[in-house]
């Protein structure tokens, strides 16, 4: 007659698959990014601007300031939610990159899937961008691709050692500014409504702070010759929202600074 054998519930406990534990900070964070998101899909920004005639009219101009994008200069907190998703992006790769450390994956692994990452990204940007239309229009300057572009050099610097996360977010604060400088201010007479710009717009600056004027800088410059390299049914001239494919080098800043928090 056989014996059962009898196992402990120590033994029992151990034969299990450890479960690797969240990291509660950054989960917490994600989920408030989302929050926000959520207040675009409620159109809380529309609510606010019909009740801002009220009697709690302060309460929900500070609502409808903070539920929508500013113009061009300053910013609400709807604005931080594309910066906050990059930031996110860092502080994990932070723990990936550990996480795959310690399974022994080769660095030419790890780089290859980087790679595949960064072109998933930016194909799904452009994909989730043309899923109502009749062919496809290639711009980069979406949240996904602003990432995916960023990504692969976001991994190559989390290979080297922390202080050359610090040097990258300066080299390309201060670069990136030069660049801007380095490029001719738009001139008296540029045509800002032929780019979507109101010649009279508020936010039209003289002197230094013209290199950053909306649609007339670098980084539009370098969209007006980049993005026409693709097929297009009309030559592309602007982004109504003054963004850029250029932008995710800062983006890559910020991405960093999550690289380092992690």
């Amino acid at each position: 007659m056989a014996v059962p054998m009898t196992v402990t519930r120590t033994e029992l406990v151990s034969d299990q698959p450890t479960k690797k534990p969240r990291i509660a900070s950054i989960d917490v964070f994600r989920g408030f990014i989302m929050f926000l998101m959520l207040f675009q899909m409620v159109h809380l920004d529309t609510i606010a601007e019909r009740l801002k005639e009220g009697s709690w009219g302060a309460f929900w101009t500070w609502i409808h300031f903070h539920t929508t994008h500013v113009e061009w200069e300053s910013g609400s907190l709807h604005d931080l939610i594309q910066p906050g998703f990059s930031f996110l992006v860092g502080a994990a790769m932070a723990f990936s990159l550990w996480n795959r450390q310690q399974k022994d994956e080769s660095w030419w692994w790890m780089f290859l899937h980087a790679v595949g990452r960064s072109l998933i990204l930016v194909a799904l940007g452009v994909l989730l961008r043309n899923l109502k239309t009749d062919r496809i229009d290639f711009r980069f300057e979406d949240t996904l691709c602003q990432i995916g572009l960023g990504y692969l050099f976001l991994f190559l610097i989390a290979s080297l050692s922390r202080v050359w996360s610090y040097v990258a977010v300066v080299m390309i604060l201060v670069g990136y500014w030069v660049a801007f400088v380095s490029y001719p201010a738009p001139a008296p007479d540029f045509d800002y409504a032929a780019v979507g710009v109101p010649a009279e717009w508020s936010h039209h600056h003289q002197g230094l702070e013209s290199h950053w004027n909306k649609n007339s800088n670098l980084a539009w410059a370098f969209d007006t010759w980049w993005i026409n390299q693709f097929p297009r049914k009309k030559p592309f001239t602007h982004n109504a929202g003054g963004y850029c494919t250029l932008s995710f080098i800062p983006t890559l800043a910020t991405m960093i600074l999550g690289l380092i928090a992690g």
